[in-house]
């Protein structure tokens, strides 16, 4: 019996140290990778601005090929909708653009059904540097308890990370191929 009530607090007490351990974590989060580009803004723009594009330079379109897409009738700029449902590495949401300013930025927000809820803002910025573009894409949004949690054993900002150091590599090499040094009409 002394087994059990010590192995039940020890249990107990690493539970209430977990915890712990979450609530202290910060309750928002924000990922950015960026990556230059050999190409002026306004060439870059395009990919990211038409919410069609990114099924060519996303990481999260392979991963599931029968992934079921719809897209607003307006797929560029600001309203601009695309929503998608797929297996259990792409899960199911919708983001919309919520700004666009050609050759600089595209807001858009980002949320998540499945697997998990959630609600989270994106960025992609496009900084003229000489002759290229630096593009960095961030995400940023709360981070609830759960995800407090469970960020205690992963690594978000690595894991999220890594997929968007992928998509800037894609996107880097669409963007400069011939066919992408001026701007798509």
């Amino acid at each position: 019996m002394k087994t059990f009530v010590r192995i039940s607090l020890l249990g107990l007490g690493i539970i209430l140290g977990l915890c712990i351990v979450a609530a202290m974590k910060p309750d928002s989060f924000r990922v950015e990778r960026s990556i230059a580009i050999d190409a002026p803004p306004a060439s870059i723009f395009p990919l990211v601005n038409d919410l069609r594009e990114y099924t060519r330079w996303s990481p999260y379109e392979s991963r599931d090929p029968a992934m079921q897409r719809s897209f607003s009738a307006v797929t560029t700029g600001k309203g601009a909708n695309y929503a998608w449902s797929g297996n259990k590495h792409v899960g199911t949401g919708r983001m919309q653009i919520t700004d666009s300013r050609p050759g600089q930025q595209v807001l858009i927000q980002l949320d998540f059904e499945s697997p998990m809820e959630a609600h989270n803002s994106v960025v992609f910025s496009l900084v003229p540097t000489g002759s290229g573009t630096t593009v960095s894409w961030a995400m940023e949004g709360p981070m609830p308890f759960i995800s407090r949690l469970f960020s205690i054993f992963m690594d978000f900002d690595t894991m999220v990370g890594t997929d968007f150091a992928t998509g800037l590599a894609k996107l880097k090499t669409l963007a400069e191929t011939p066919q992408h040094a001026a701007p798509l009409q």
